[in-house]
């Protein structure tokens, strides 16, 4: 089983700096590779406190100069938010300072207030990132490529800095539709998935669909790599899972506060989280995540992995204004503790 951090850059309020936040990343995603893990997520959003990062190729450029081994993704790359040629010229670009660690991950987006400040229709999301994609991909495997599409007519191009990784890094889909499931599978993508703060039912719901997909397309589940981002939290202090918790609850307030977004705020890119109907009570979400001892939390990972068969786990980092003394101190504990049980178990199984 591969483990991954999901780096959000997630900022609370004011008394948190956003350079603080942003070096937070970096040195956790330092420490992530000194702790075993395989990759490290970088999200991307605009003009909000949801994430600070902007360009998550710039991060994987970034953290590759001061990292060797693990491997760096954009969770993700919105694709109608970009110009397709440039985009291409960029992850060849991150693959090369990178020698060959990129993961592309991609998505169409769901924010209309970032949308509606790059002249962007979110109504057309679906259509051009999937038409975007088509470029992206030609552009990966062919030297020079051209494209006639709705939205984008592109005469004969080449790319003068190509990926590293042949025919290209591998190529992350974020979904839960199953159109977007079909498409993986049928051209040979990854998927990102999450069950948000659910438990197990939804987990089941999932790999249902993940099984429905993968069929409709004449193929196997296990013909896609799949990487579940999970809140997931181990500690034997309960009034530090609380403060974690409570950290996950909020930027699910916020994550649907920017669905709800149509303005401008008065104090500029700060956003205040609002309880919602979705919103979970701690003792709910500790029922359905991979929450609490080292041993509750590697048993239960272990349920869900059984359930939804993933190739990777993805815990959520940088949530919220958890100090980043403690964040530092758990993924530690996930590499000197928890992937290494986990692995333990999974190789017993598979005797």
């Amino acid at each position: 089983m591969e483990f991954a951090t999901f780096i959000l850059a997630t900022q609370r309020g004011y008394h948190q700096t956003s350079d603080s936040v942003i070096h937070d990343a970096i040195e956790q995603t330092v420490l992530s590779e000194q702790a075993g893990f395989d990759t490290a997520w970088f999200a991307e959003h605009h003009f909000n406190n949801y994430s600070l990062v902007p360009s998550p190729l710039m991060m994987v450029a970034h953290c590759a100069g001061v990292t060797k081994r693990i491997r760096l993704g954009t969770a993700v790359c919105v694709l109608p938010l970009y110009q397709p040629q440039r985009l291409l010229a960029e992850i060849g670009f991150a693959d090369v300072v990178s020698n060959g660690r990129l993961e592309l991950g991609v998505g169409s987006g769901y924010q209309q207030f970032e949308f509606e400040r790059f002249g962007v229709n979110i109504d057309n999301a679906q259509a051009m990132f999937s038409e975007y994609l088509d470029i992206v991909l030609k552009g990966l495997r062919q030297k020079i490529f051209s494209h006639s599409g709705h939205f984008m007519q592109i005469p004969p191009t080449a790319i003068s800095v190509r990926t590293i990784q042949k025919p290209s890094p591998p190529i992350w889909i974020a979904t839960g539709s199953p159109s977007s499931m079909r498409r993986a599978y049928r051209e040979r993508h990854n998927l990102l998935v999450t069950a948000l703060h659910n438990g197990l039912e939804t987990l089941g719901a999932l790999r249902g669909m993940i099984q429905e997909a993968a069929a409709a397309e004449f193929k196997s589940p296990g013909d896609a790599k799949i990487s579940l981002l999970r809140c997931c939290y181990a500690s034997a202090d309960g009034a530090e899972i609380n403060r974690y918790l409570d950290n996950a609850r909020f930027q699910r307030q916020l994550s649907e506060a920017l669905h709800q977004r149509r303005q401008q705020s008065h104090d500029g890119y700060m956003l205040q989280a609002t309880p919602t109907q979705l919103d979970l009570s701690l003792e709910t979400m500790r029922e359905n995540l991979p929450i609490g001892s080292i041993n509750q939390v590697i048993d239960r990972l272990l349920q869900e992995i059984e359930i939804l068969k993933p190739d990777q786990i993805a815990i959520q980092t940088q949530l919220g204004d958890l100090d980043q003394t403690t964040m530092l101190r758990q993924i530690e504990l996930w590499g000197d503790k928890i992937i290494p049980a986990v692995n333990k178990s999974l190789s017993h199984l598979n005797v």
